[in-house]
């Protein structure tokens, strides 16, 4: 078992449809509105940026992500991500009741020195602190949905 290895899925139920949900994922640019983790996300071209993320554990991670599928029939979205994290995350949006699900899953190793070293023994940390991520998201997703803002 490699430790700085991390494997995340989060899934959510949101109250829109399937492809306002898309929309709103699809605009990365426009995260750190609705995701207050997300601290800044900068275009560095047509399918590629520079974000910057920050939860509850005091360190920030910096990654460049650049776009691997866009498909807004199938509502995928993936990116392969450099940087304090390499690896990939995709989120599939799907109708659901009378809203949409949103699988989010993530493969990534850690890169960022300090926590390579902190892995094993802070791995637990790291599970809370991206679930806690996951969760301010989807609160922030939710109501910009409610207020229709996407």
């Amino acid at each position: 078992m490699r430790f700085s290895h991390f494997r995340f899925r989060s899934v959510w139920q949101l109250p829109a449809p399937p492809d306002a949900v898309y929309a709103a994922l699809e605009r990365a640019e426009e995260y750190p509105r609705w995701w207050p983790q997300v601290r800044s996300v900068t275009g560095l071209g047509d399918d590629s940026g520079a974000a910057r993320f920050r939860s509850l554990l005091p360190y920030d991670l910096r990654v460049t992500a650049s776009a691997t599928r866009k498909d807004p029939h199938a509502r995928v979205l993936e990116i392969a991500m450099h940087g304090d994290l390499e690896g990939w995350a995709r989120w599939t949006v799907t109708a659901h009741g009378p809203g949409a699900r949103a699988l989010y899953e993530q493969e990534v190793d850690v890169r960022k020195p300090l926590m390579r070293l902190l892995a094993l023994p802070c791995r637990p940390l790291f599970v809370a602190n991206h679930a806690a991520m996951m969760r301010s998201g989807r609160r922030g997703l939710t109501a910009l949905l409610s207020r229709g803002g996407v």
